[in-house]
């Protein structure tokens, strides 16, 4: 989508992994920094007035939910009618996709839509032909394309299983039926952290909290006590509850396979953790 190696590309940059996709632009050509949240460990999205969109900018990239840090945009950006490429990994099938508002959607399956090992790409028909010189065959998306999505043999489980679980999602009423089912399932948490009176803290700002990944301290980061809540909740079989490394704490991943028995069960142990454990 640079068009020409060493064209600029503006990236929103509010967590890792937008990080990551600012860091590899470096390679092909100039990476903008249009917003940069670092300074406040991720935990908010500016304003689109606090922004600083390069008008020579070929496209303008953002992850729309930041695994890690657990902060989700809400509203598609608005970036003046440039082009705009989404990293949707982590929240694709959890809400409406809007195509029409994107140049490119890449996103992971493993979170939301099947196994491991596959990426689905979504690519306006503008945007196809302009790979670099440099640019693999097998990462050519116009290649991809004309070869119906088979440039060699597929992960052919994995395929299987997103059509599966596709039929399972048109059954269900569509997008609307896992969109309503992550605000309940996040709002169970959110609202014990909420009502907690300091017990709970989260660190993301409430306007942009992720559905799909929810971090959180215990009195602010005690140690002793989040380890301590690490262990107990193994005993009501909750597990991988441990935040990232890099930001240590404790966070729940509610994707859309998490039933809502699921979450239950870890609202129901975070209130008697806490009624327990208050000082």
């Amino acid at each position: 989508m640079l068009g020409a190696q060493g064209a600029v590309a503006d990236h929103l940059v509010t967590g890792q992994w937008s990080e990551k996709a600012y860091k590899e632009c470096q390679k092909y050509g100039v990476a903008g920094l249009a917003v940069n949240t670092k300074e406040s460990k991720y935990t908010y999205i500016p304003p689109k007035d606090a922004w600083t969109l390069n008008p020579e900018a070929k496209y303008v990239h953002y992850c729309m939910n930041e695994t890690v840090q657990g902060v989700e945009f809400k509203e598609i950006p608005d970036v003046g009618g440039k082009p705009l490429v989404a990293d949707m990994s982590s929240n694709f099938m959890s809400r409406p996709i809007h195509c029409e508002k994107h140049a490119y959607i890449y996103a992971g399956i493993q979170k939301n839509l099947g196994p491991a090992g596959m990426v689905v790409g979504i690519a306006h028909e503008s945007v196809l032909g302009k790979a670099l010189p440099i640019c693999p065959t097998y990462m050519d998306w116009k290649g991809c394309v004309d070869a119906e999505s088979m440039v060699n043999t597929p992960a052919c489980y994995s395929w299987y299983v997103m059509g599966l679980y596709l039929q399972f999602t048109k059954m269900k009423g569509g997008l609307a039926y896992w969109d309503e089912l992550s605000n309940r399932k996040s709002a169970m948490i959110y609202d014990v952290i909420d009502s907690s009176d300091g017990f709970y803290t989260g660190p993301v700002a409430k306007e942009v909290r992720s559905r799909m990944n929810i971090p959180f301290q215990i009195l602010g980061g005690r140690e002793d006590l989040e380890k301590k809540f690490l262990k107990d909740a193994e005993a009501v079989k909750l597990f991988t509850l441990a935040g990232h490394r890099s930001v240590g704490g404790i966070r729940a991943s509610v994707y859309n396979g998490m039933p809502v028995e699921g979450v239950e069960t870890l609202r129901n142990f975070m209130v008697s953790f806490a009624e327990e454990n208050k000082q």
